[in-house]
């Protein structure tokens, strides 16, 4: 008898538990996974990955996977003309990252949080401290942050909260 209470007990604590996980699935916001590819940027390939991450760990309504079909391409220039972007803002871009940039002292791994961060739909905000990801090249060489602050994270989060419809194509520095 006793055994019997005890395991209907368990029963309906385990149906509570089902209840509550299948509630906190249903609620949870949906995720948009984007794809990216470092291929075309050989040289850079580690600082790519870091830089992803870096977004991984501020962010959880959108994740940025290496390889699958990528809709964000990284290419390596040498022309002087700095890093950018050609982007839609909504997870669709090609990433230039300049080796003369690089050359001049930029970190790596900054640049390139920062085109990701476009990719993602933020806009340059030059005038910013080294601490905002988005003030690029403003803060000069010795800026070496790739981690999006606060609001950036937050940004991100409240246009990635039910995905990003695509827009038009647009360039970004």
């Amino acid at each position: 008898m006793r055994h019997r209470k005890a395991l209907a007990a368990s029963l309906a604590v385990t149906a509570t538990l089902a209840v509550q996980l299948v509630t906190a699935s249903a609620n949870a916001a949906p995720v948009t996974t984007l794809h990216y590819s470092s291929s075309g940027a050989p040289d850079y390939v580690t600082q790519i990955d870091q830089a992803a991450a870096n977004w991984n760990a501020a962010v959880t309504d959108v994740r940025l996977v290496k390889g699958g079909t990528a809709t964000i391409v990284f290419a390596e220039t040498d022309d002087g003309r700095g890093s950018y972007t050609n982007t839609d803002g909504h997870g669709h871009g090609r990433i230039y990252l300049d080796k003369q940039q690089v050359a001049e002292g930029f970190a790596v791994t900054r640049i390139a949080a920062h085109e990701l961060g476009h990719n993602l739909g933020l806009p340059d905000h030059y005038s910013g401290p080294c601490s905002e990801l988005m003030s690029g090249h403003g803060p000069g060489t010795s800026c070496t942050n790739a981690v999006p602050d606060a609001a950036e994270a937050a940004k991100v989060q409240q246009d990635w909260a039910d995905g990003f419809a695509a827009g038009d194509v647009r360039q970004a520095e």
